[in-house]
Order: C-alpha cells, then structure tokens, then sequence
C-alpha cells in the first residue's frame, strides 16, 4: 500500500466528523487496497457491522457473498475486494430502518480512497444512495437492477441484500435466475488472474 493511502485510511479510521450526529458513536468501517479488483459501493454500516467493526459481518454479508459466488476469506482479502460505503459509520436506526449515511464521508475520504482504486474491474453498487452516486440516476432500485446489462461489465446495480429484502427477491426472480448467475460468473473469472 502507498504511503499516500495508507496516511488516508489512518486518517479515515480516526474521523469524528460526524461524532454529534451519530447515536452509537463513530466507528469507520470499510476495507481497501491498492490492488482489489472489485468494489463494493454500499450504503453504510448496520448495528451488526458498527459493533463488530467488520464490513458485511452479518445476515446481509451472508447473503452478498452467495451472490457473488465467494468464500468469506476471499471477501475479507483487501486485495481482491475493496468495500467502500456512501457512509463508513454506522447512522442510527429510524422508524423504517437505518437512517440515510452520513454525506460528511464522501467530500472528506471517499472519493481520495476511490481514486486509489486503479485496478478495479468490478464495482457493484448496492442500494439506491450508491446507485445515485455511481449511476447518476434518479431510477428506482428496480428498475435500475433490472436494466443491469447497461451498465455491465464494469458496473452492477444490486438490491440491497438485506433480509428486509426478501419480499423484493419474491417479487422479482429474474434477479437470481438471469443476473446472479453472470455476476458470479464474471467474478470468478476475474478471481482467476
């Protein structure tokens, strides 16, 4: 890792920026380096993650890696997989889930770290306060996972894979049966190199 980067994500691991904001405190949490070949763009960290301080160490974790066809130990490895939320705390919980992240992360450390990112492949972006960033658009979340072949082979637009989700996965299963299958497919061959 560079000097450079590596002064960034000290940096990024101590931030209180949004310490009077945040009911649970601060807590970065996100995994990066140099050589990862896939981002994962997500949202930000639930109360599971906030108090475990490992990104995806939970229900909705579980669930991205059998998406993406991968082992824990190849999910954790910052050489392959980069994971870079919109917000690296976790926000709080309001009366329909978590609360939006947090916007201090992005102008403060997000977009120094991505630009860190020269290898990427792959980026999948999860939820729709990714898909706003990274996608530019204002579409709903289905309809821009259902539109994921636009965006292909650099970027996929996932659901969240929250178990919140599974209703949606009900409603919607050419999810698993028509993208899944190519998203694992293409994450194995990168895997391979």
């Amino acid at each position: 890792m560079s000097k450079q980067l590596s002064t960034l994500v000290k940096r990024a691991q101590q931030c209180t920026i949004c310490e009077p904001f945040l009911p649970d405190g601060v807590r970065p949490v996100f995994q990066i380096h140099p050589d990862a070949k896939i981002l994962i763009a997500g949202q930000a960290p639930g109360r599971k993650v906030h108090e475990s301080g490992i990104p995806f160490n939970d229900a909705s974790g579980q669930r991205l890696r059998d998406w993406m066809g991968i082992t824990s130990d190849t999910f954790y490895d910052a050489r392959k997989v980069a994971i870079l939320p919109m917000g690296f705390c976790y926000p709080g919980t309001g009366k329909s889930g978590d609360h939006p992240p947090r916007a201090e992360c992005e102008p403060a450390w997000r977009h120094l770290m991505l630009a860190q990112l020269q290898q990427l492949e792959l980026t999948l972006v999860i939820g729709k306060y990714a898909q706003d960033y990274h996608l530019k658009s204002k579409q709903s979340v289905t309809e821009l996972v259902k539109s994921w072949q636009d965006f292909w082979p650099g970027l996929v637009p996932l659901p969240h894979p929250s178990p919140r989700n599974n209703r949606w996965l009900k409603t919607n299963p050419w999810f698993e049966t028509d993208l899944i299958p190519e998203l694992q497919a293409k994450i194995a061959q990168i895997m391979m190199k």
